[in-house]
């Protein structure tokens, strides 16, 4: 693997101005800062202060500045690409949803959904609230708290069967909670993997016993092969994994701390039920019809 390139510095760039002072060649500076001869070709002709001569200082501002818009450039440069977002993002569709169809496709010039985000954000704010999670600014995926282990016997994700991870077979589970607006309730969300059979069930309180109880209560009936396992997160409601696998026969598995990423069926569904309750909502309100209709 090639040495990865770097910018110039505010030194380098000094010492191109003396060494030029002094009538070296662009291959002799080169040679003395381990650089291309076209890299110093460059920086002279691109950093000239208001395009007669060089000054490190001068050339340091150009660069930056130089950068700064190149951060701020424009997403989504295809017109029919940004009218194909503003159709579907009014309707449901996801920037994740909208970037595949449009590779699938293959009509419409290609784009990663992470460009479609920064264009939502940053050019017309109005299809923010369009977005599933529609936050006014983009969140840092990075943990907002620190806790310690509570959950004993954990088995690691990676353990879990190859099956499981392809969606070959049926009766892998992936279960989270959804907390209410006051943080007293919330839903318990189980998801099949790979028939993406939904369960939603309404939680008295955040403890373990009602999610065990919750949760045993809506898979008892289903034979064996249905059953064989479920992913959590590191939540406290999930401390009783060990007596849902005895209820149940089932095997349990765990996200590494804060990767909750690593059971995306049951995210991606959480997004969807957000779409009906907002966060903030209070579940209390909710009747069992209402949730079966979510469900459904």
């Amino acid at each position: 693997m090639g040495k990865q390139y770097c910018h110039l510095d505010h030194k380098e760039r000094t010492l191109i101005y003396w060494w030029r002072k002094e009538k070296l060649s662009f291959r002799e500076i080169a040679q003395r800062l381990r650089r291309s001869h076209t890299s110093i070709s460059r920086e002279l002709r691109r950093n000239r202060w208001c395009h007669k001569e060089y000054f490190p200082r001068g050339a340091q501002r150009l660069t930056d500045l130089r950068l700064r818009r190149r951060v701020k450039r424009e997403r989504l440069k295809s017109n029919a690409v940004r009218e194909y977002v503003h159709q579907k993002l009014p309707i449901g569709w996801t920037p994740e949803l909208i970037a595949g169809r449009i590779k699938q496709q293959g009509e419409l010039p290609s784009v990663c959904h992470e460009s479609i985000y920064q264009y939502i954000y940053g050019v017309p704010p109005d299809l923010i609230g369009c977005l599933p999670r529609h936050h006014r600014k983009r969140k840092p995926k990075q943990p907002y708290r620190k806790t310690g282990e509570r959950i004993k016997n954990r088995t690691d994700i990676e353990q879990r069967p190859k099956a499981a991870d392809t969606r070959r077979e049926y009766g892998h589970w992936e279960a989270d909670m959804i907390v209410a607006g006051d943080r007293t309730h919330g839903l318990n969300v189980l998801v099949e993997r790979k028939s993406r059979l939904t369960h939603i069930s309404f939680l008295d309180n955040k403890t373990a016993l009602a999610t065990k109880q919750v949760m045993c209560g809506r898979k008892q009936a289903y034979p064996a092969p249905l059953k064989q396992s479920i992913t959590y997160d590191n939540g406290c409601e999930n401390a009783c994994h060990e007596e849902i696998n005895e209820a149940l026969g089932t095997a349990s598995f765990f996200c590494a701390p804060y990767h909750s990423w690593e059971k995306g069926s049951v995210e991606q569904v959480n997004g969807l039920i957000r779409r009906f309750l907002p966060k903030g909502t209070n579940f209390h309100e909710l009747s069992h019809g209402e949730i079966n209709h979510i469900e459904k």
